[in-house]
C-alpha cells in the first residue's frame, strides 16, 4: 500500500471539495469529490491519448483546452509541441491555483483564462488545430455540452485538418451516457475514433 499524504484541502464553488494528494506510486494529484482531476492517473490517460493524436497529426500550432483544471494536458502538450500556442479555459479559479502551486502549471507558457467554456466558444473566431474538451466537475459532465449546438460550435472552430478530443468517463452507469454521446459525435463529425485508456473513452474527432 502506497503512503498517502494530503497536501491541501480546499472548497470550490464549482468542484466542491478539492484535495491535493501525494503518494509514492502516483506522485502529486488533485481530486474533486474523490475523483482524480489532474496529475496521477489522469496524466497516464492523457499521455496515451496524445500519442494517438501525434500519430494522426504532425503539426499543431494552436490548441484550445476547455477544462484546464490543474494543467495536466497543457504540460504534456507543451513537451510534445514546444512552439505551440496553448489557450486553457477553466471556470474554476481554485483548481487552477492549486495546479500552479502543486503541479507546476505556473512553469509552462500558456494563456490561461478563467471563464465559462460556453462563453469562450461563442466569443472566439479563431481556428484551432487541436481542441481538448475535458469539462468534468467531479464525475459530472455538463449536460449543455452534450447538446448539438455546442458540439457543432467545437467543430466549427477546428482548422481544416484539426482534431477535437472529448473525454468521457467509461465505467458503470457512465458507459451508456458515453456511448450515446459518441453516437451523436459520429453524426456530426466526418471521422470519430473511439479510444479507451483506463476507465475513460476518448473521442478523437475530425472534419
Amino acid at each position: 500500500m502506497f503512503a498517502t499524504k494530503i497536501l491541501k484541502e480546499k472548497k470550490s464553488k464549482f468542484n466542491g471539495s478539492l484535495r491535493v494528494v501525494r503518494t509514492f506510486g502516483m506522485g502529486t494529484y488533485i481530486q474533486a469529490g474523490g475523483l482524480t482531476q489532474s496529475g496521477g492517473i489522469v496524466e497516464t490517460i492523457w499521455r496515451q491519448t496524445l500519442r494517438q493524436i501525434k500519430a494522426n497529426r504532425q503539426e499543431v500550432k494552436e490548441v484550445l483546452i476547455l477544462g484546464l483544471g490543474g494543467g495536466t494536458v497543457a504540460k504534456l502538450l507543451r513537451k510534445k509541441y514546444p512552439e505551440t500556442k496553448i489557450t486553457g479555459i477553466d471556470i474554476d479559479p481554485t483548481i487552477v491555483e492549486l495546479g500552479k502551486k502543486y503541479l507546476g502549471l505556473d512553469q509552462i507558457k500558456i494563456d490561461i483564462k478563467i471563464n465559462d467554456a460556453q462563453k469562450e466558444l461563442k466569443s472566439t473566431k479563431k481556428k484551432y488545430d487541436l481542441i481538448i474538451v475535458d469539462l468534468y466537475n467531479g464525475d459530472k459532465f455538463p449536460p449543455e455540452f452534450e447538446e448539438d449546438y455546442y458540439v457543432h460550435l467545437v467543430r466549427s472552430l477546428l482548422s481544416r485538418s484539426g482534431i477535437s478530443v472529448f473525454n468521457r468517463l467509461y465505467y458503470g452507469d457512465k458507459r451508456p451516457q458515453a456511448v450515446k454521446f459518441g453516437n451523436k459525435l459520429n453524426k456530426i463529425f466526418s471521422k470519430v475514433t473511439w479510444f479507451y485508456p483506463e476507465a475513460n473513452v476518448m473521442f478523437l474527432c475530425s472534419n
